[in-house]
């Protein structure tokens, strides 16, 4: 089983407009660093996407990939790997959980690259790809920008 990386943080906003922030696939270029274009290629009978196309540029890492999403009640989704250019695989999970008037919001990925990579190295990317999201995830809640 591969090992996953992940890190959590507190956003002074509660679930439902943390989930609302992370449904919104159309504005991930403007809060996520590393994804330049997000579509929406299928959606469930709620609106929630099933099938999302993203292009990412995260350096080292340029990649157009198609990811599967699967939600799980009001504060929990996950995604899988349709297809890529340069990873194999990649499963990654948001999880949030009430605090008070705040969202402890928890962020697994793992990540399997095509290119052979120190397993170090992959997981210092998965934590830099992890914290940089989570930040911008604060940022976009608690200020709309």
């Amino acid at each position: 089983m591969a090992e996953h990386t992940s890190s959590s943080i507190t956003i002074e906003a509660a679930p439902a407009d943390v989930m609302a922030v992370i449904a919104d696939f159309s504005r991930y270029p403007d809060w996520t660093g590393e994804v330049k274009e997000a579509e929406v290629l299928a959606a469930d009978g709620q609106g929630r996407a099933e099938q999302v196309r993203l292009v990412m540029d995260a350096g080292a890492i340029k990649d157009d990939q198609t990811l599967a999403y699967t939600w799980t009640g009001e504060h929990e989704v996950s995604w899988t790997l349709v297809k890529s250019q340069m990873l194999r695989s990649l499963d990654g999970t948001y999880v949030l959980a009430p605090s008070g008037a705040a969202t402890e919001v928890t962020y697994r990925l793992t990540v399997d690259v095509k290119i052979p990579m120190l397993g170090m190295i992959k997981r210092k990317a998965e934590k830099v790809i992890i914290d940089r999201a989570l930040a911008g995830l604060k940022k976009r809640v608690e200020t709309g920008s």
